[in-house]
């Protein structure tokens, strides 16, 4: 009886403590949880569900703005990048066209060794007749086209004007093909094997195999152990300008001249001027800086350049904030073109690394070999005032040196060519006349035997004659003032004219 009234006793107990669980949190801490995270589990799935989405809708964003980009990117390279020259000369604007038919190309060497490249050269004013010869150097990113105003001024002012493209600008070359050793990377080796099948043919070794039973193996070697030829642009240091500019004074025959340096010009040339003062009369600095007034890294960094050389509208407002900002947008456009033309640009950059940083104007001046020539400082007045004060440091650097100022820009010959080539006469002007001397060239035998037989003539008729240009040793010699020398049956000898 004990027992059964117990299990009824124990039954209701077990049936109360579930009922009394809800209202009794701290009697079964077992079940408290299990509600919780069935409310915690399906924010927490949605929260897992986003995070898996979003990784995937940043990527495809990322994904689609780098395609437009390069898209972009080759748009605009396809539209001024055209390396075939053929081309770059149909598309050159009017201007352009007259600008070119008025110069001409002539060959200088950058090394030893190595092929001539063309430079293109523009002159003004009469040659006969005329003592002073001015010989412009432009900086980078510029070329002779930017002078033409000035030329024209100084050949209407009585001054023979000379400028040239520097290689790697304007219309002179740009790239020239060396030779190096092969890589013997896998991609290199792929290329090689590319060209030989496109040279021989895709079943030359095959066919060759038929015909001797063997396969052309010291062929194929011998094909990778040669150098290769590759085509890279045209890079100028302080020796290979100054080996430019000495040939092409020496081509046209100018010597003594009158240099005008412009923009990142002066470092370039400063040792060839130190070198050769004797060639030259005087030098005048045109806004001359350690860096181009042009800022080439923007010419450097990839998609950047593409869009400042790409659109005009936007290379124009560079042009205007950094150089000149009275230049024609005309004048910009041609800039542009003949900066994209045969991808300069990668010539232009290429050389602006190679400038002179450390170069010291100071010291430079002070060297004997450069404190005796004449110097001017032009120098623009109202571009900034930390460039006025750095013309200023430029004149205090060269005590010797007179110091003008003008109204353009630090591009000058764009707005300000009349205050420019008023400057650069005025101080020809007031230096003595170049003295003009012609090498001693051999007279051949053929007219020495017609002088001498003249000569004895001469004495003959009169008792005495004189040798005038003529010694005895065969040579002809003449010292004038610019007009140049011509023998008695018109031959004439050297380009002092």
């Amino acid at each position: 009886m004990a027992i059964i009234t117990e299990e009824p006793e124990i039954q209701p107990q077990n049936d109360r403590e579930p009922t009394e669980e809800p209202t009794s949190p701290s009697k079964d801490p077992k079940r408290k949880p299990k509600p919780k995270p069935m409310t915690q589990t399906k924010p927490q799935t949605q929260a897992q569900a986003q995070t898996q989405i979003n990784p995937f809708v940043f990527w495809f964003y990322f994904t689609v703005s780098v395609s437009l980009v390069t898209l972009l990117a080759i748009g605009l390279s396809s539209l001024y990048s055209n390396p075939d020259p053929k081309s770059f000369f149909l598309s050159l604007s009017t201007p352009l066209r007259q600008h070119y038919s008025k110069g001409r190309t002539i060959k200088v060497q950058l090394a030893q060794n190595q092929p001539s490249s063309e430079v293109f050269v523009l002159e003004s004013g009469k040659r006969d007749f005329v003592s002073e010869k001015v010989v412009i150097v432009h900086g980078l990113g510029l070329s002779s086209f930017s002078f033409r105003k000035v030329l024209d001024l100084l050949g209407s002012k009585g001054v023979h004007g000379v400028v040239f493209d520097l290689p790697g600008n304007g219309f002179s070359d740009k790239f020239m093909e060396a030779s190096e050793e092969r890589g013997n990377g896998v991609f290199e080796r792929f290329k090689d094997a590319y060209a030989l099948i496109k040279e021989k043919g895709i079943f030359w070794a095959f066919d060759n195999m038929v015909e001797t039973g063997q396969i052309p193996y010291e062929e194929i070697v011998s094909h990778y152990s040669e150098k290769k030829s590759v085509v890279k642009p045209i890079v100028l240091g302080s020796e290979e300008t100054g080996l430019v500019l000495g040939q092409v004074i020496e081509t046209l025959g100018l010597a003594p001249v009158h240099l005008v340096l412009h923009d990142s010009s002066l470092g370039m040339v400063a040792n060839w001027v130190l070198k050769n003062s004797e060639s030259i009369r005087s030098v005048t600095l045109v806004d001359t800086g350690l860096r181009p007034a042009l800022p080439l890294c923007v010419l450097e960094v990839p998609v950047v350049r593409e869009v400042v050389l790409g659109v005009n509208f936007v290379y124009e407002w560079l042009i205007r904030m950094c150089c000149s900002r009275g230049i024609g947008s005309l004048d910009v456009a041609a800039h542009r073109m003949m900066l994209n033309g045969r991808d300069g640009r990668r010539a232009v950059v290429a050389t602006g690394k190679k400038l002179n940083s450390s170069f010291d104007i100071a010291e430079w001046g002070g060297l004997d070999g450069v404190k005796g020539i004449p110097m001017q400082v032009v120098w623009c007045s109202g571009w900034s005032k930390e460039w006025s004060e750095e013309g200023r440091k430029v004149a205090d650097a060269l005590p010797q040196a007179k110091f003008v100022t003008h109204t353009g820009g630090r591009w000058p010959q764009e707005n300000a060519a009349d205050e420019l080539a008023e400057n650069i006469v005025k101080f020809v002007s007031s230096l003595p006349k170049s003295v003009r001397r012609v090498e001693e060239e051999p007279i051949p035998e053929h007219i020495q035997k017609m002088l001498d037989e003249a000569k004895d003539g001469h004495h003959h008729h009169h008792g005495h004659g004189g040798h005038g240009h003529h010694d005895g040793h065969g040579h002809a010699h003449a010292q004038t003032h610019g007009a140049g020398y011509m023998d008695a049956y018109g031959l004439g000898h050297g380009w002092g004219s």
